[in-house]
């Protein structure tokens, strides 16, 4: 039996350039599930995605979802992508292991929180400020990275965002940017797009400080959940975010195409 993919609907491209396309998977032109092939612009050039790949219950464990994959590959090599992105629900260990076996890595995990509105936390360690940015301070950091320039207008607040700044006795220790994302599901959630603590200053107790008052604003705000990314192999970031009470959502693979 031969499984294929077969375009559902035409093909969108969007201005910047980017394309996506739904195809349903097929067995000898039978329908036995779906999959959602796309491309996302970064700083690096466009980079695919495959998303959404499904296998009716009646259909797995015959290598579907396997040949599947590879012909979503092939779709986004003729889209010019080196690179693909998946992400897979933390408690799905079939797809995760297929993923490992088509030679995807994994290169972050994306952490949920349910924010318990009673929940002040801790002080913040003697000495330490958390503010919002000035704008003198927040037009060189901004510049500093490809990606805070492509995410951030001018003034991150007509965004939705904030980026606060975090000082001892007024030294620069610190910053912490919050924003919005989408979740996999669908759902838009305040996210933490960065966190960070000059590496001189680590383990004081400031990563958690800036944790805390970036879930003291979503309370603010009133809302309930709060989400970030972290790097696998980052094992102390890791530890702060479990001792916190993030847990795994899901888990994002990287495969080069060339």
């Amino acid at each position: 039996m031969t499984t294929t993919l077969r375009p559902v609907g035409p093909l969108q491209q969007a201005g910047d350039g980017t394309r996506s396309r739904a195809y349903e998977v097929c067995v000898n032109s039978r329908p036995v599930g779906g999959v959602r092939i796309a491309t996302v612009r970064t700083a690096d050039g466009a980079v695919g995605t495959i998303s959404d790949l499904r296998v009716a219950e009646a259909d797995r464990g015959r290598g579907r979802g396997t040949v599947a994959a590879l012909a979503a590959e092939e779709v986004l090599r003729g889209w010019d992508c080196e690179r693909i992105r998946v992400s897979v629900p933390a408690g799905a260990a079939p797809a995760r292991r297929l993923a490992a076996a088509l030679g995807y890595t994994e290169s972050g995990h994306l952490l949920l929180k349910e924010l318990d509105r009673a929940d002040p936390g801790p002080p913040a360690p003697a000495g330490l400020e958390v503010r919002p940015m000035t704008a003198a301070e927040f037009a060189p950091w901004r510049s500093a990275a490809p990606g805070r320039r492509e995410l951030l207008p001018d003034d991150p607040a007509a965004g939705g965002a904030r980026v606060d700044i975090a000082l001892r006795d007024g030294v620069p220790v610190g910053h912490l940017w919050t924003g919005w994302r989408d979740l996999p599901a669908g759902e838009r959630v305040p996210y933490v797009w960065e966190v960070e603590v000059t590496a001189t200053e680590r383990g004081k107790g400031y990563g958690r400080a800036l944790m805390r008052r970036a879930e003291a604003a979503v309370r603010e705000a009133g809302g309930h959940r709060l989400a970030l990314r972290v790097d696998p192999a980052n094992a102390p970031a890791r530890a702060l975010y479990a001792s916190l009470g993030y847990r795994p959502l899901s888990v994002d693979y990287e495969k080069r195409l060339y």
